[in-house]
């Protein structure tokens, strides 16, 4: 995450070069598409069509008015949610703040996330710095500590996916109950960590940047989980539905066992966004086309239409935070 500078901020991190990790970065994407490519041209070549009329007459075969009505409902419900989630941790360890308050730049941070979701975090904190004077580096523990939590319910679902799916999923979905044991650790750890039961003679903890941290105990962590999981579940029934407007059956508890995953590839930059394209061609190899098509608009639709809110709200949002 991009994080707020604040003019009293007692630190200011180096920032080291990142051309090795972007070249990295780079080369796993073109390695996804280059699967996504050979993939798709082999089943063009079955269907004795070039690429280009394959790809056609599979998305002429999709019912898209269906689609967008269930995509735009779905995305305006994880508005709500996602904002609800946001506005409870700001109360929680910052200062009490309306719901109302929040939606403006919520739904403006979208925009921004379009290119990374991180900074559209930053940009929260950034302007709860400026238009509630809620301290920068606090905020921004705010932000880390929804990033953080949010890596361990989409594990905790990935689980219970696993659980219910695990014969139906790939091989290598096998190694979900082992993570799933070592974060239960590391997670214990973290904790006792930050009450200051662990090492407690650190100062680490002290920190502005790591506040929330502090401040949290486990009924935070365990209520993040229950008021963010309405999104997923719902996730899994318009998942679930939009493959069937794509020609592609599959069932509610198999995708409860993909979309997690999914789901944080999808979360991470580049190349994990070109993965989280691939996944789907993986998990339905007979349906190459269907799943090509469907990974690539299911995430961007869902990313833009969700700007389309940011757009909505941009004007307020500037009102309120330049008085403009």
């Amino acid at each position: 995450m991009t994080e707020p500078q604040p003019a009293t901020s007692p630190e200011q991190p180096t920032r080291k070069g990142t051309g090795p990790g972007r070249i990295v970065f780079l080369l796993l994407s073109l390695a996804c598409f280059a699967y996504l490519y050979f993939r798709l041209n082999g089943a063009a070549a079955r269907e004795g069509l070039s690429l280009v009329d394959y790809m056609v007459r599979v998305f002429t075969g999709v019912q898209w008015d269906s689609w967008i009505l269930l995509m735009a409902a779905y995305s305006g419900f994880y508005f709500l949610i996602d904002t609800l989630v946001a506005t409870k941790a700001i109360t929680w360890f910052v200062t009490p703040i309306n719901y109302a308050d929040i939606l403006p730049i919520r739904a403006s941070a979208y925009i921004i996330s379009i290119f990374n979701e991180q900074i559209g975090k930053g940009a929260m904190a950034y302007y709860l710095n400026r238009r509630h004077q809620v301290p920068g580096w606090e905020v921004g523990s705010v932000m880390l500590f929804i990033m953080f939590s949010e890596v361990f319910y989409l594990l905790v679902w990935a689980t219970v996916g696993f659980a219910f799916s695990g014969g139906a999923l790939p091989e290598a979905f096998g190694l979900i109950p082992y993570i799933s044991a070592g974060a239960v650790v590391i997670f214990v750890l973290w904790l006792l960590y930050f009450q200051g039961t662990v090492l407690p003679s650190n100062a680490v903890r002290n920190k502005p940047i790591l506040h929330a941290f502090k401040t949290a105990r486990l009924k935070h962590y365990v209520m993040f989980l229950l008021l963010r999981s309405p999104a997923l579940l719902a996730a899994v029934a318009v998942y679930t539905i939009a493959l069937r407007l794509f020609g592609v059956e599959a069932s509610f508890v198999s995708l409860l066992g993909y979309l997690p995953v999914i789901f944080f590839a999808a979360a991470v930059p580049t190349p994990m966004r070109a993965a989280a394209i691939t996944f789907w061609v993986i998990l339905f190899p007979e349906n190459e086309g269907q799943m090509a098509a469907f990974g690539f608009v299911q995430h961007n639709f869902f990313i833009l239409f969700n700007a389309l809110f940011g757009v909505a709200f941009w004007r307020r949002a500037q009102r309120e935070l330049f008085g403009e």
